[in-house]
């Protein structure tokens, strides 16, 4: 799966919106207290594993306190590339418009021929969890958490929303164009993204158990977190099936969720439905986060 245009169009709507940011990633930013406020501060790179990529940045908004809930970002890339410089720009527009969130970009072991994503990078995402909850008070942070994911990042993070949230931590999440059944019979027809051929260059058997244990849409319950899908009508990579099957699906379980499909859009857009997509995203996490 190649790297959703969302992450580098998203610039054009920072310039909608009239806002900039700037940062420097070698430096981290340790949190500054003064008698009236606790001021934003920034860490870079944080260590949560041994790992090389095991990494993430955290931005802690001013005047937080255990109960500011946290924003998770993870990247896409097809499970096999990508980096959480990708989510910047989702980064950087919620710090300017819901600004009272902490915002967690993190980066996750990559997959490569012969070494499976699943569920290494399901893992991942647990320790992130793991090392927020052990550094909550240190940050000032709630133990509350939100997931927006991208492409491949999206379908971690439903899954792991779904499949992997034993103590119900999750209040919300997003998917921007994530795959949400891997066991879908459209994917055969699909010569650009063949699930049977990648999970075997990852070393797997597809099998449909296989492919179901690691699908949201086979994972999620009618107590799972809301969820907001947004998907293009003419996705190259992704079958129209894996986002109106979701809708459906959570739509017959009872989970608080919205559905957006653009049918004129691909793996990516920019314009007034990328302006769409962070408006309704936007309302979707403080109502629901």
């Amino acid at each position: 799966m190649k790297k959703i245009s969302v992450h580098y169009l998203f610039t054009l709507l920072l310039l909608i919106v009239i806002f900039s940011c700037s940062e420097n990633s070698e430096t981290s930013t340790e949190p500054q207290n003064t008698a009236n406020t606790i001021e934003a501060s920034q860490m870079l790179n944080v260590s949560y594993g041994i790992d090389s990529k095991q990494v993430y940045d955290i931005y802690l908004p001013e005047n937080r306190d255990e109960n500011t809930k946290v924003l998770i970002l993870v990247h896409g890339g097809g499970w096999t590339s990508g980096d959480k410089t990708d989510m910047n720009a989702y980064k950087t527009i919620a710090q300017e418009d819901i600004p009272e969130y902490a915002i967690v970009n993190m980066n996750y072991r990559l997959a490569s021929q012969g070494v499976s994503p699943f569920p290494m990078q399901l893992n991942d995402i647990t320790s992130v969890i793991n090392h927020l909850k052990a550094n909550h008070s240190e940050y000032l942070i709630s133990q509350n958490y939100g997931f927006v994911g991208v492409s491949a990042g999206a379908h971690l993070a439903m899954l792991w929303s779904y499949s992997y949230d034993t103590e119900n931590d999750i209040n919300m999440v997003a998917s921007i164009v994530g795959p949400t059944n891997l066991a879908d019979s459209a994917y055969n027809d699909n010569p650009a993204f063949q699930i049977d051929l990648i999970m075997q260059y990852f070393g797997e058997t597809p099998s449909t158990a296989f492919l179901e244990t690691y699908s949201p849409l086979h994972q999620v319950e009618s107590t799972s977190a809301p969820t907001i899908l947004f998907y293009g009508g003419i996705d190259p990579l992704i079958p129209n099936s894996q986002g109106i099957d979701m809708n459906a699906k959570l739509t017959q379980l009872g989970v608080t969720h919205e559905f957006t499909l653009y049918p004129n859009e691909g793996h990516g857009w920019i314009g007034a439905n990328l302006f769409d997509t962070w408006t309704k995203l936007k309302l979707f996490i403080v109502a629901n986060h």
